[in-house]
């Protein structure tokens, strides 16, 4: 996603006239749902000026691009500016510049850690040349582009209120410094000649859309990169918070005694890097010669990392790397130098298979170490007895005389990257309101399917790739199978669909097991684990009523132990019973329905929870696949006798690599235009148009408007998000008071020509009307006046043919 795009002299422009915050805002509202927050708007029309008079040169290319607010694909961190171009050899460029406000900041002892001024105060938080060789890091690992294209990306960063203080600049700093120098203010010269030295002449090749709408290279798995990061190999580029969280933690480690222990307390939701912050500072840790474990309460994590390091270690180190958060009852106090406890929400009060012995397996880790870090989501208690709490632990911790400090982590990893995504779960699942009523169409591809087959058919066929896709569901199903290996647990016979749950034979390995994609697993066997796709069965225990989402413990299978006890409970105390019922269920399923890196599909028990969850999908006119014309059903014109073949469904190994998506004309308005929800009519096989993305689709032209250049009927490759002058280009627009009697519809194909009128006044150009033609001259032009509402859908870029 870029929120604002132009050239140089777009740009310098829009700061000139006092545009450019309208702009950035209305563009961030357009892309992302909501406004941003003042003090972000006051920042951009600050760093804008700064930005202006430096790029006022003309030896940069008045062509260059200039991008503001870049997401980076796959992750929810945004870039401030970019500038794209060639340099004098006419090799592709991508200058990141990370912008800050800063005045003032002080040094630290931790590596690429500053000390500095927020409006909540001071805090510290990552050297800016470290954050932007960082976000330069994230895209040259994951995007094929910039392999495959050799763009170069060159990161610095830009302090325009910042006078040289020996701070930032620091000889402690030296090494990220070199990775990606710093410009403080007054240095806007230096910049400037920076700029020109990487960026010569123009960006005619859409270098960042390229880049954004790229090939991605394979998501990396924690699970498989394991083996390498014990062996001391850096594995992730940890960003922001999760660098904060690791400089912090191994501080503390080398800081912490038996009579000055340690806590630290790291809460970040699903995908933020908190298992990932925890194996590295297990490996560094273990590397400076520390006695350091990592724990969870849930086994399947420890299970399927130990897997994955057999072979290559022993198996007694292993072992002495990983263990169960109920090992140390008896262990004395001291005995590890640093304990890292992941997934701690789910610690337990006592231990053992009778929960009847220890005490408390929060005080109980804190007195084995001198050092303890819990890295904690308090929306991930899923079982009766789960007790970590953010608040417990720091309770607990002072009562023990330690140290606490406490930290988060907000950078999005899952999910697409999108905590727009996971702020939309919470809402919806009505475990807290958020701002996010709506799912965004730059949000996660989150699909909601009529029937569980057709679910198992869809993840089956993801996982083909490899095998990275797998079936989970709510627990309420008996698991029968467990004594009688012939029979089947989740059966719905209406749609001649029954599955087993996972075998006791895979274990808590069951998500990495070659054959589980078979079974349908639990949260017991996916909780702190993630996959590509997750097809979810939501079962009966959640429903919706009286505009709630309601739970039902009732409806959970006798065989779950993560309720056990609970109506005992109900006796003893209706309304907290209640309460504890309802946050389990719920947390489940917000569990469950973010373990899927690029996408989660889903199938509800429920009617009106999925009309519920459509409805935060779909705008109130949503467009429903029974608008659709059937495949066989579209029209064969006279001058196009050989159609393109139309698949229904391609492998996603080639999808937008050698088939792209076939919308009708007004699915394609909804989805690119207004971001709806709506599925494909097919998949058609598209050749010499150079590569393909996400950002192009085929729709079928229908009518003589636009005749000889598209015959009636002729399938018709498009792009999205237009970008540069629309001039003289056949588009697809959606005009709300336009009636095409060809299209039957208020969207048309016509070429794209705008009429000018000199303002004396402001002495600009600007536009008067613009004008939609056919090329057929027995049709007449379209008349789009200044204040008539449309969108330009799409370019055309050219027919298909058999």
């Amino acid at each position: 996603m870029i929120v604002y795009q132009s050239t140089k002299e777009g740009f310098l422009t829009d700061v000139i006239n006092n545009q450019i915050d309208t702009k950035i805002k209305a563009a961030f509202y357009e892309h992302l749902g909501r406004y941003t927050s003042p003090n972000e708007v006051l920042s951009w029309t600050n760093s804008m000026l700064y930005m202006n008079n430096v790029l006022t040169d003309n030896e940069i290319a008045a062509d260059a691009g200039i991008s503001i607010e870049f997401q980076i694909p796959l992750t929810s961190q945004r870039i401030d500016f970019i500038i794209t171009g060639l340099d004098q050899n006419h090799r592709e460029q991508v200058i990141i510049i990370e912008l800050k406000q800063w005045s003032t900041a002080q040094l630290t002892d931790k590596d690429a850690m500053v000390r500095t001024r927020f409006q909540h105060g001071e805090a510290e938080t990552v050297h800016p040349s470290y954050q932007a060789w960082s976000y330069a890091a994230l895209i040259e690992n994951y995007n094929q582009t910039v392999q495959d294209d050799k763009i170069n990306l060159v990161p610095c960063a830009y302090l325009h209120n910042y006078n040289p203080d020996n701070v930032i600049t620091n000889p402690f700093y030296s090494y990220h410094l070199k990775k990606a120098p710093v410009f403080l203010k007054p240095d806007a010269f230096k910049l400037r000649e920076f700029i020109k030295k990487h960026v010569k002449y123009g960006d005619q090749k859409d270098i960042l859309y390229r880049i954004e709408n790229g090939r991605l290279r394979p998501s990396k798995q924690l699970a498989d990169s394991i083996v390498s990061m014990i062996s001391g190999n850096q594995e992730f580029v940890m960003i922001d918070q999760q660098k904060e969280v690791y400089e912090t933690a191994l501080s503390l480690a080398a800081k912490a005694r038996a009579d000055k222990k340690m806590v630290l307390i790291v809460e970040g939701g699903p995908g933020t890097g908190k298992s990932v912050v925890a194996i590295n500072l297990l490996a560094e840790l273990t590397k400076r010669g520390q006695v350091t474990r990592y724990v969870s309460k849930n086994a399947a994590p420890r299970a399927v990392y130990k897997a994955k390091l057999s072979g290559t270690f022993r198996r007694r180190m292993i072992d002495n790397l990983f263990g169960g958060s109920g090992e140390y009852c008896d262990t004395e106090a001291n005995t590890f130098d640093t304990l890292i406890v992941d997934e701690a929400h789910r610690l337990n009060l006592k231990s053992g298979l009778y929960q009847n012995r220890g005490e408390n397996q929060i005080l109980e880790l804190i007195r084995a170490a001198k050092f303890t870090i819990f890295f904690i989501d308090n929306n991930q208690q899923i079982h009766i007895k789960d007790i970590g709490e953010s608040s417990k632990i720091e309770q607990i911790a002072r009562k023990e005389g330690a140290l606490v400090q406490n930290l988060k982590l907000k950078s999005q990893f899952r999910c697409n990257g999108s905590d727009g995504y996971l702020a939309w779960l919470d809402n919806t699942l009505q475990i807290k309101n958020t701002a996010n009523i709506k799912l965004s169409k730059e949000d996660f591809a989150f699909k909601i399917v009529s029937n569980p087959a057709e679910l198992q058919r869809i993840i089956e066929e993801k996982n083909e790739l490899n095998n990275k896709s797998r079936l989970v569901a709510g627990y309420c199903w008996d698991w029968v199978s467990k004594k009688n290996p012939d029979a089947y647990d989740i059966v719905f016979p209406e749609f001649d669909f029954k599955m087993r749950w996972n075998l006791t034979r895979d274990g808590s390995t069951w998500i990495i097991a070659p054959d589980s994609i078979k079974e349908i697993g639990c949260i017991h066997t996916c909780q702190g684990l993630e996959l590509d796709y997750v097809g979810v069965i939501v079962g009966p225990d959640i429903k919706y009523r009286d505009n709630m989402v309601v739970t039902d413990v009732k409806e959970r299978s006798s065989n779950d132990r993560s309720i056990f006890g609970i109506q005992t409970m109900f006796r003893q105390d209706p309304e907290k019973a209640t309460e504890t019922a309802d946050r389990i269920i719920k947390n489940t399923y917000r569990t469950l329905l973010t373990r899927g890196m690029k996408g989660c599909y889903v199938y509800f028990c429920d009617p009106a929870l999925r009309e519920h969850f459509a409805n935060q999908i779909a705008p109130a006119s949503p467009i429903t696949l029974s608008e659709f014309p059937k495949t066989q059903d579209l029209p064969i014109s006279d001058n196009q006798q050989l159609l393109p073949r139309i698949e229904a469904t391609v492998n996603d190994a080639v999808k937008y690599i050698d088939f792209l998506p076939f919308y009708s004309l007004k699915a394609a308005c909804g989805i690119f235009g207004d971001g709806q929800y709506v599925e494909e009519l097919g998949w058609i096989k598209v050749q010499g148009y150079g590569r393909l993305n996400r950002n192009m689709f085929v729709v079928q032209a229908k009518g003589k408007s636009m005749e000889p250049r598209i015959p009636d009927g002729s399938f018709c490759v498009f792009r999205s998000n237009v970008v540069g002058s629309r001039s003289n280009k056949i588009v697809l627009v959606e005009h709300q008071g336009l009636y095409d009697p060809d299209n039957n519809g208020s969207y048309t194909i016509k070429t794209y020509t705008s009429e000018k009128i000199f303002d004396e006044e402001t002495g600009q150009w600007q536009h008067a009307r613009i004008l939609l033609k056919p090329l057929n001259p027995a049709y007449s032009p379209i008349v789009i006046e200044e204040d008539d509402n449309y969108s330009v859908i799409g370019e055309f870029i050219g027919i298909i043919s058999a």
